[in-house]
């Protein structure tokens, strides 16, 4: 795997500091059934890192200590760590906006058949990747029979109430370009496609969050193999706007990882840049949220992912 960083921190970004913290994301691990081709993370099926009870429940004491209004799990699949259904639990007892980043096809899967009813019964929000709405697409950056495996968990997910309009229960889909471009314009795509889904399969959704591909670890190693590096990060510097600066996602959340250790953001993370309390890497166990507000963002090159056209967050444009 190719590392990015010595490219990326050759690349300056205006400064930013983090506002109030009212997220907190958590990776769970690693392990995925997948294997995508725009994964920043470089899951898949042989990653073993998953986080241990002892971060989780120290986890738990930070959101409530802290009255976390929102936790965004994230992997992998997160659905695949053994404590999931327990965690989602707990905070749903906390009163936490529980949101999980789906790709879909885990509903499918032996031994999570069940999973999807948990997840309405506990009033979760869904953010499921599904890349584009044409099966060639899908299958070419997911892999072979995801697009139809993906069809069958959406259909799963309308039948049990999500997605539909005037309902509790929130699905969003997730674009990302298929290479080295820019996402199209979000209110549009979205238009298409609900149109296509709903006339070819009867699928509805909330709404399309369009990410763009931040380029890290698979991703990252992908475009420095095909000599794409480069331009790639001109077209996103090129596209820069300063008004996406007041609200990307690292200015009001935190990112932990599998072992508990803090970040800015889901990336920063696979790029190894922690916060750090007395030079050494913050951990959640130590971590006090009124030392992390209102402090210096650590950027690099990459983060121009996050502010080039409409702007791209977890929560998808910006603008």
């Amino acid at each position: 795997m190719l590392d990015t960083l010595p490219l990326l921190n050759k690349i300056s970004f205006p400064a930013i500091n983090r506002k109030k913290i009212n997220i907190l994301q958590i990776n769970l691990g690693y392990r995925c059934n997948q294997q995508c081709l725009h994964c920043h993370v470089n899951a898949g099926p042989n990653r073993r890192e998953e986080m241990s009870h002892e971060v989780l429940m120290q986890t738990l004491d930070f959101i409530k200590y802290n009255r976390i209004q929102t936790v965004d799990l994230t992997g992998g699949a997160p659905e695949m760590h053994p404590e999931f259904i327990g965690l989602i639990e707990a905070l749903h007892q906390l009163g936490v906006k529980v949101i999980d980043r789906c790709n879909l096809t885990i509903l499918n899967e032996t031994g999570y058949e069940h999973l999807a009813e948990k997840l309405a019964e506990k009033q979760v929000e869904i953010v499921a990747s599904m890349p584009c709405y044409l099966e060639e697409n899908v299958n070419k950056q997911r892999g072979s029979g995801v697009f139809e495996s993906s069809i069958k968990a959406l259909k799963t997910l309308n039948e049990l109430g999500y997605g539909h309009e005037g309902n509790s229960l929130t699905l969003n889909l997730v674009y990302n370009p298929q290479g080295a471009s820019l996402s199209p314009e979000q209110v549009q795509l979205e238009k298409d496609y609900k149109t296509f889904l709903m006339e070819q399969f009867g699928i509805t959704f909330n709404q399309l969050f369009t990410i763009t591909n931040v380029p890290v670890k698979r991703f990252g190693s992908t475009l420095i193999s095909k000599k794409e590096f480069k331009p790639y990060m001109e077209l996103l510097q090129s596209a820069h706007q300063m008004d996406n600066l007041d609200a990307v996602m690292c200015r009001y959340q935190l990112s932990i990882d599998w072992q508990g250790y803090l970040y800015d953001c889901d990336f920063n993370q696979m790029l190894e840049l922690p916060l750090q309390k007395n030079g050494k890497k913050l951990h959640i166990a130590d971590a006090r949220i009124e030392e992390l507000e209102n402090r210096d963002i650590i950027v690099a090159g990459h983060c121009y992912a996050c502010t080039a056209g409409k702007g791209s967050s977890c929560g998808g444009a910006l603008t």
